[in-house]
């Protein structure tokens, strides 16, 4: 009785009409909580599927790479007296230097939005193995940034990342072609002519066949001296924080010097279609499973409103006002829906684990790992609250405009 004199008017009448009513009650939290536990399940499960797939398509490429401008030709016709330029299709492009690279580095590094920053010198080189040749791709880097990019260290199968002077790092398929192990030594061959002999240090797997059989890796000074780039680079790679503002980045770089900025956003086009597909049915399925909670929380509480219209009006008689007798059924809706999403979260959260550990690769390991978002399921439980709050308008207003002389000798 203490409690109760503590206790504001209209939650007294909401939780006695919510205990009568202990089987719609029931039901409807029921409903609500499978609703929340779908939104929950599916939502963390699209997430963490969508993290999986977009670390592994950026293990092995830079979320932004810069590349100098292509070049185009422009010709003059003469009209008369005038003379116009049109531009007509570009000539083959040749691999050049980006133009101050050093400067643009430390602008680079100097953005808030970027990560990681390295550069690149790539070129088309030709190894020689006895009798045997191959084209390999051949890269120049500074592992210590591009291994933060790229990580070789995590691909290194034989061997270790290591790249010195004379060091050189080469695909699984290549080394198996050619019978190489770490320690061989191997001659690459640029076209102008110029070579250098250098030794296996680590023998990767870069997760596909193809680059596994054409690529190689050295140290950046040694592939600007073999490939002819004096100083140069052909490319800048860069990590951000935020993988999705990749091309908003991309588009401030290329606003700000003169290079080709392409995020991994623009050279995966179908692959981020995909992922924003996802999304939108996430989205979907989330906005009709809340349909589908507000119709039940409304339609249980219309009937409330038409079982205790005689109360109602008792309680308006006895000078109970239109406000009060709205929140009555307002709060009746919030404590449904926050009642259904509380026991939802956990359903789903069970549901998950139940998942994460049937899910299995076939070496063991989970398919994918989910995190459990405290925002996700702060997001459900405020969803749903308000989504009963809404349900339960209709119902409310409903109730609030009963005349107490008609519900009472109804």
């Amino acid at each position: 009785m203490a409690l109760a004199r503590w206790q504001p008017f209209e939650w007294i009448v909401a939780a006695r009409f919510l205990r009568e009513g202990r089987m719609q009650s029931l039901f409807i939290i029921v409903g609500v909580s499978i609703g929340v536990a779908v939104i929950v399940f599916m939502s963390a499960l699209l997430a963490g599927l969508q993290a999986n797939l977009v670390r592994r398509v950026l293990t092995a490429q830079p979320h932004v790479q810069l590349l100098p401008p292509k070049e185009q030709v422009r010709v003059l016709h003469a009209a008369g007296d005038a003379a116009f330029a049109t531009t007509v299709q570009a000539p083959l492009q040749r691999l050049k230097s980006i133009d101050q690279w050093q400067s643009l580095l430390m602008q680079l590094r100097a953005m808030a939005d970027v990560k990681v920053v390295s550069p690149t010198v790539s070129g088309s080189t030709l190894i020689q193995r006895g009798d045997t040749s191959r084209s390999l791709s051949l890269n120049g880097v500074e592992l210590e940034h591009y291994d933060r990019i790229v990580s070789l260290s995590d691909k290194i199968v034989k061997g270790r990342a290591r790249l010195g002077a004379t060091d050189i790092l080469i695909g699984i398929e290549l080394a198996n072609d050619l019978g190489l192990s770490v320690g061989d030594k191997l001659r690459v061959s640029a076209a102008s002519g110029a070579a250098n002999t250098f030794e296996i240090a680590g023998i990767l797997d870069l997760g596909n066949k193809g680059a596994n059989q054409r690529t190689g890796f050295v140290s950046l000074h040694s592939a600007q001296s073999l490939l002819g780039y004096a100083g140069g680079v052909t490319s800048i790679d860069l990590t951000v924080h935020d993988v999705y503002a990749a091309e908003r980045v991309a588009q401030r770089i290329a606003a700000l010097a003169p290079v080709q900025a392409d995020s991994w956003i623009k050279t995966n086009a179908q692959f981020f279609s995909a992922v924003q597909s996802q999304s939108t049915a996430n989205t979907a399925i989330r906005f009709f499973v809340g349909l589908s909670v507000a119709f039940g929380i409304a339609s249980v509480l219309v009937v409330s409103v038409v079982q205790r219209s005689k109360e109602i009006g008792i309680l308006r008689a006895m000078g109970i006002s239109r406000g009060q007798v709205m929140r009555v059924f307002l709060l009746q809706g919030g404590l449904l829906g926050l009642g259904g999403a509380l026991i939802g979260c956990i359903v789903g959260s069970v549901a998950l684990k139940l998942w994460l550990g049937y899910a299995k690769t076939p070496d063991g390991s989970p398919m994918f790992t989910i995190s459990f978002e405290p925002s996700l399921y702060l997001t459900a439980l405020g969803l749903a609250t308000l989504t009963g709050l809404l349900a339960a308008l209709a119902p409310a207003l409903r109730a609030a405009r009963l005349d107490p002389v008609v519900a009472i000798r109804g």
